[in-house]
């Protein structure tokens, strides 16, 4: 393993939304990897509680009017955003793969709920890593609308299930630079106790 190359792809992953992502397919190749990897995140008793709806083509854009729909519906008026709707009607549109991201949550509920959120937002990490090492721009999105039942309901989902998040899958357009990142150092967020 050439840990050189993967310290540059997680320092080098960055958020690119799908009004700077272009309209060429993302190859079914390329997909399958996002999703693979996503399978091989850490998980707790093997519960492997992610669960994928993956959305392309026309799909999208009723997947886009739902989002919009849902807001408006499951927001109280006094919480939304101007042009939020809008906003959401545009972006399953402008993203070649739209990958809906979900929790089902184990029946017994041995393990702790927080550690199945945990162990899908693993599987997300690996997606992001993934879509960057081959040159895909990604973007985990989590607007308040998608915790609500009427997200469940929407989805098919059990009342204990929850979704968390839209992953937007693209190539970035040709007129979009990659971002540069940054972080304050390492140093003023780690205590070392002992030698």
């Amino acid at each position: 393993m050439d840990a050189a190359a993967l310290d540059e792809i997680i320092r080098n992953r960055r958020t690119i939304k799908p009004p700077m992502m272009g309209d060429a397919p993302v190859s079914e190749e390329d997909l399958q990897a996002i999703l693979e990897n996503a399978n091989w995140a850490p998980t707790h008793g093997l519960t492997q509680p992610w669960r994928f709806r993956v959305i392309r083509g026309d799909a999208r854009g009723e997947l886009a009017d739902a989002f919009a729909n849902l807001y408006e519906t499951a927001i109280p008026i006094d919480e939304q955003k101007e042009g939020k709707a809008d906003k959401l009607r545009k972006m399953a549109r402008l993203a070649p793969v739209v990958i809906l991201v979900c929790m089902e949550r184990q029946e017994i509920e041995k393990i702790r709920e927080l550690e199945e959120i945990e162990a899908v937002a693993c599987a997300v990490q690996n997606m992001h890593l993934t879509a960057a090492s081959r040159g895909l721009g990604a973007f985990w999105s989590t607007p308040p609308f998608i915790y609500k039942p009427e997200m469940n309901t929407y989805l098919g989902l059990g009342e204990k299930d929850r979704c968390l998040g839209i992953f937007y899958v693209g190539h970035p357009s040709a007129d979009t630079n990659w971002p540069k990142g940054r972080r304050q150092p390492i140093a003023n967020r780690v205590e070392y106790v002992g030698n």
